[in-house]
């Protein structure tokens, strides 16, 4: 019998938006796992002390906290520099960074609007590009873009965030296709609602409000179940996967509480 290989030890991982949330749930997993992870966030502050975390716990994996915007090209190519610097080569690229807020499309300004493609989209496409060369250049690796069940379906007073969702959807089949010669598999996630500092500010409720998932059937997920399904993508176990996006957002039951209030229901 086959047996799955979902070792992703001696690998090298940038992961973007990692203080928090589902990046750090994923550079934590792959850490545990044997992989080193670059990782970053816009501030030291927040993004250093989970570097620190990982390097204090009994991780197999080495972190290293990088300072990034990764809205600014120049900042990514830094982040990648350093990456290289410090670990030898990138094998794993997790595009998670990212943001939204709430509006009715005639609402958003352009500067909104701009704002969160620039944020959500743009931000891939420098990671990508420039990640990307060293892959190519290298023994190739794999490429996991982060959008949204809301890139795929229609989503009220999201229309900026799902456009630039559903765009890395797109990008990620295409990518696959063009840099497939160069050994480099490009997959993609598409989580539902995720119980995260993010999520809990966008829909204006406490994240320590947020009931347990067990009282939501599956409504609400954990940055642990993104996480799992980032380390299969990145592990052998996907070799036979590229150009496809996995949604992961759980089962839900109409009528329950939690849909309702965050006005969920299908």
């Amino acid at each position: 019998m086959h047996e799955a290989d979902f070792d992703v030890a001696g690998k090298t991982a940038i992961v973007t938006g990692a203080s928090q949330g589902i990046g750090e749930s994923i550079a934590k997993t792959l850490a545990a796992g044997g992989a080193d992870v670059a990782i970053c966030s816009r501030s030291m502050d927040r993004v250093g002390p989970v570097a620190e975390e990982i390097n204090d716990s009994e991780a197999d994996g080495e972190a290293l906290a990088v300072e990034c915007n990764v809205r600014e090209r120049e900042q990514v190519q830094n982040l990648v520099d350093e990456t290289v610097a410090e670990f030898g080569d990138v094998d794993i690229l997790i595009n998670n960074a990212g943001g939204e807020f709430v509006a009715p499309f005639e609402d958003i300004s352009a500067n909104g609007w701009e704002t969160i493609v620039d944020l959500n989209l743009n931000s891939t496409v420098h990671c990508t590009q420039l990640a990307g060369e060293v892959m190519r250049e290298g023994d190739g690796g794999v490429i996991i873009n982060m959008s949204s069940v809301n890139g795929q379906h229609a989503a009220p007073g999201e229309s900026h965030y799902g456009a630039s969702k559903a765009a890395i959807i797109r990008l990620t089949e295409t990518l696959a296709v063009e840099w497939a010669e160069y050994g480099i598999r490009v997959n993609c996630i598409a989580p539902g609602l995720i119980q995260t500092p993010g999520v809990a500010e966008t829909l204006g409720i406490d994240s320590e409000d947020m009931p347990p998932r067990e009282e939501t059937d599956r409504r609400i997920g954990y940055g642990e179940d993104i996480a799992d399904v980032a380390q299969f993508l990145a592990s052998p176990a996907a070799a036979f996967m590229n150009g496809e996006t996995v949604t992961v957002k759980g089962v839900p039951r109409a009528g329950n509480s939690m849909s309702q209030d965050l006005g969920l229901e299908d």
